[in-house]
């Protein structure tokens, strides 16, 4: 469009002051500038108006735009400036209102490399220098300090890499790799400092690939006309051949004029675009960030629904969720012991532990004497006692020769276990896992109950982790194992059961939420990638917040489309009346204003509570 919200801003406050200034000249004694100055005022109304109908007729579309168009230009040819103003000032406000809800709704949103790197720690002749990515070519080596995120794919060339790669394959729990091992650029080190060789170049690597997997979807995505608009050709046909034929048998040009007037389809155009911002406005109340028209539209129409794993039906972060223990070992006191220990490590795991620790209450003690082995465990001392936690392997070999782990806990797939030993002996372990929301499964119930017919589970992590989450859930059907390409072919694959419904949190995510007919990005805790790739964005970390974003989408498409039919049939009656010449064409312009205000009273309904079942 030529017109951006400062242009459709300036095109509403035109006319309105035209209109205003032309009554106001009689009682300066200059009633012979009044037509000339409402004519003046209607055409950049009109030229822009122009602009916009070639472009779009460009492009294929035929809007009801044609309509104001010919009536302002069909009401200036004929003196009939007052009406052609009137219908300018409406024209401007319904496109203006439009402009203001897409405004409204697309909230600035952080860009998806705002979380790359800029530049990397290279080694060069001896020494460490500073260097933006462009620069970095296979075979640089580079040092990865802990909390840096990975800036090329390589090669774990020293050191043990701890990585949380939660961002590119929605798994939470960090993974280990070793000297030789492969790392995808994205990768945050959770661990120690550490040595990459590089294998791409930054621009050939797995974090540059989803951006362009990214924008590549978004362009791809067909955009959706205004719902008015679906009505334009039959409606701009009826109102062309009833100024025709009212034309013709009386001889009179103004009779044609005021048809077209009135059947300038304001209610039309306002009725949409007021129906979605109290849509957008009441979404908001409930912290869904909707980003406008068409987001709505598809909302409401969704079919199918693809989900993701890890922060979306899970809670996306490691918790404690059972510690076992042996020999009538207190659990609070094995998870007491072991906390004071991970007081002294950096680890996630160990993080995760201390917190858990403190939401028991449990009163931690000052370790000493502490020896970390980076990614594999930690020792050291707590109240006299000497404490050993980790992974088995490691805590088995800081106890006796011989000594065994009479511990039998049931393995669950995805969680990860942590063993701890007490002056010698084995005591327990503290079973970390990320867990399903609560309320998941009446969740999914309830979107089946609003119609979604089809829910599949798309996820980076392994199938036995994927179909343990989605063991009980009622869930369709299962992808695991997927890289963000393969998510998004998953959700173009499903569109042949209707409009698609993504929702995602990372940036393995953002490809497939904007190849999605309406993607939802989790946003309180999720990655900015996905919030700016989604149509719909929940501010808070609750995913049942879809239940209400899905019943005021549908609702103020409904509301939309009862004020396109009622304007539609409105106008054509006044078209009528027009025709047999009971409305000059400033009458049809007033009828058209009353018209335009029952119109925008019942589009406001979108802002009440409804009934959200």
């Amino acid at each position: 469009m030529l017109a951006g919200f400062f242009v459709r801003t300036l095109l509403v406050l035109l006319p309105t002051f035209g209109l205003g200034l032309g009554f106001v000249l009689p009682l300066l004694g200059q009633p012979a500038w009044q037509d000339r100055v409402w004519g003046a005022f209607t055409v950049p109304v009109l030229i822009v108006l122009v602009y916009d109908i070639v472009a779009s007729l460009r492009r294929g579309e035929v809007g009801l735009d044609i309509v104001a168009v010919l009536s302002m230009a069909a009401a200036l040819v004929v003196g009939e400036e007052l009406a052609a103003v009137v219908v300018a000032l409406m024209y401007a406000g319904g496109q203006f209102l439009e402009a203001f809800a897409e405004r409204h709704a697309r909230r600035e949103m952080t860009a998806l490399l705002a979380r790359a790197p800029r530049s990397a720690v290279r080694y060069r002749a001896g020494g460490l220098e500073e260097v933006d990515l462009d620069l970095i070519v296979p075979g640089d080596r580079l040092l990865i300090r802990q909390g840096d995120v990975i800036p090329a794919d390589g090669i774990v060339a020293s050191g043990l890499a701890v990585l949380d790669q939660s961002a590119l394959t929605g798994e939470p729990i960090p993974v280990q790799q070793h000297a030789g091992d492969q790392v995808m650029s994205g990768s945050n080190n959770a661990g120690e400092a550490f040595d990459l060789t590089v294998s791409h170049r930054a621009a050939e690597s797995t974090y540059a690939g989803i951006v362009r997997l990214v924008d590549g979807a978004q362009r791809s995505k067909a955009p959706m006309s205004r719902l008015a608009d679906r009505f334009a050709i039959v409606f701009l046909g009826v109102t062309v051949l009833i100024a025709a034929v009212a034309w013709f048998f009386t001889g009179d040009p103004v009779r044609a004029v005021a048809v077209l007037v009135v059947a300038t389809p304001c209610p039309l155009i306002l009725a949409v675009p007021v129906a979605i911002v109290s849509g957008l406005s009441r979404a908001a109340r409930h912290s869904i960030l909707i980003k406008g028209g068409k987001a709505i539209e598809a909302l409401a129409r969704v079919n199918s629904l693809v989900l993701d794993k890890t922060g979306t039906l899970t809670d996306g972060r490691a918790k404690v969720v059972a510690v076992n223990v042996s020999d009538g070992a207190d659990p609070d006191e094995v998870l007491r012991l072991a906390a004071s220990l991970d007081q002294a490590s950096k680890h996630i795991i160990a993080q995760t532990i201390v917190a858990e620790a403190q939401g028991r209450l449990l009163k931690l003690a000052v370790p000493s004497d502490v020896v970390e082995t980076p990614g594999e465990g930690v020792r050291g001392v707590v109240e006299g006692r000497s404490i050993a936690v980790g992974g088995i392997q490691f805590v088995m070999s800081k106890l006796p020769q011989g000594t065994e782990n009479r511990l039998q806990a049931k393995k669950v797939a995805g969680a990860v276990i942590v063993a701890v030993a007490i002056d010698g002996h084995f005591a327990g372990e503290i079973r970390l896992a990320d867990e399903l929301r609560s309320g998941t499964q009446l969740l999914l119930q309830r979107l089946r109950m609003l119609g979604v017919q089809r829910i599949v589970l798309a996820t980076g992590d392994r199938s036995e982790v994927a179909d343990a989450i989605a063991a009980g859930l009622g869930i369709d059907a299962v992808r695991s194992g997927l890289t963000p390409d393969q998510k998004v072919l998953v959700v173009l694959s499903e569109r042949k059961n209707g409009p698609v419904m993504m929702i995602g949190d990372g940036v393995n995510d953002a490809p497939s939420l904007a190849a999605a007919d309406v993607g939802v990005a989790m946003g309180a805790r999720g990655a900015a990638a996905s919030a700016e790739a989604a149509d719909v964005v929940i501010l808070v970390d609750h995913l049942d917040r879809i239940l209400p974003a899905m019943q005021i989408a549908r609702r103020s498409r409904f509301i939309a489309l009862e004020g396109v039919i009622a304007g539609i049939g409105l106008s054509l009656i006044g078209m009528v009346a027009a025709a047999l010449g009971y409305l000059t064409p400033v009458e049809g312009a007033l009828i058209q204003e009353a018209i335009d205000v029952a119109v925008i009273l019942n589009a406001l309904r979108a802002l009440g509570d409804g009934k959200l079942s």
